[in-house]
């Protein structure tokens, strides 16, 4: 699997380079993902611009992510979605599960956003 990995402070970028992402990726991604959740990372952007082509196996694997993510208090969020792969998530009834943004640089501006709102949070409890 084709991949880059960009870690930064408070999220981290996972940009896809591939045209499918199917069962002959989806295993390796979701090993990413639970190795990285494992590392204290709870704020994923998941790049999929490159990304042409989904199945439920690649489905599978993004849904794993978003509940590592949120199981530890964190975030992922989809950016560069492509027709077929929105139209699948459409079609599974997943887009208001999924938190699907239009770019990676709206992704980052709400996971800040997200830090902020849980920072408040917990300095009101």
């Amino acid at each position: 699997m084709k991949y880059t990995i960009d870690k930064k402070e408070n999220y981290t970028i996972i940009t896809i380079d591939e045209k499918k992402l199917d069962t002959t990726i989806a295993p390796d991604l979701k090993s990413e993902f639970v190795k990285l959740n494992a590392e204290g990372i709870s704020n994923l952007i998941l790049d999929l611009s490159n990304v042409k082509y989904t199945d439920s196996s690649g489905l599978s694997s993004i849904l794993i992510a978003n509940r590592l993510c949120n199981s530890s208090n964190g975030l992922l969020i989809l950016a560069g979605l492509q027709d077929h792969v929105m139209k699948l998530i459409t079609i599974s009834k997943l887009e208001s599960v999924l938190n699907i943004l239009p770019t990676v640089e709206e992704a980052i501006d709400r996971v800040f956003l997200h830090e902020i709102e849980r920072d408040l949070t917990n300095k009101e409890e």
